[in-house]
Formats: C-alpha cells, sequence, structure tokens
C-alpha cells in the first residue's frame, strides 16, 4: 500500500520528464512518429490551457480594477 501513495506522489511534469529521458536510438521510425503526435497534441493542449487561464486572469483583472477617473 505504501508504494501506491509514493507513486500517486509524483511531481509535476515527472512523466514527461521521463519521456524526455528515453534513448530514441530504441524507437523505429513509426514510433518516432507517433511519438511526434503525441508531443504535437501535447502542445495544443497547454496552447489551450494557456489560452484559458489567460482569459481567466483577464476576466478578473477587468473586474478587480480600479475605476479610472
Amino acid at each position: 500500500m505504501m508504494e501506491e501513495a509514493e507513486e500517486a506522489r509524483r511531481g509535476r511534469g515527472a512523466v514527461l520528464d521521463l519521456a524526455l529521458r528515453e534513448d530514441l536510438d530504441l524507437f523505429s521510425l513509426d514510433d518516432l512518429a507517433d511519438r511526434i503526435g503525441f508531443l504535437e497534441a501535447e502542445i495544443t493542449r497547454c496552447r489551450a490551457q494557456i489560452a484559458r487561464k489567460a482569459a481567466g486572469r483577464e476576466a478578473a483583472d477587468a473586474l478587480f480594477r480600479k475605476p479610472e477617473d
């Protein structure tokens, strides 16, 4: 049971860090192409999250902005 709790506590980005350290020599051409596809999809997902967070931040800033004189 203790191992499960430790497994759940991985830091943010730990899985990505492991993926970045993998030896690419072990991958086939198809595997590498698939990997690029997954990474591009993750970049798209991250950019969408950035846009959502920026929109939320802008809305909060507008709500709490002091009225101009």
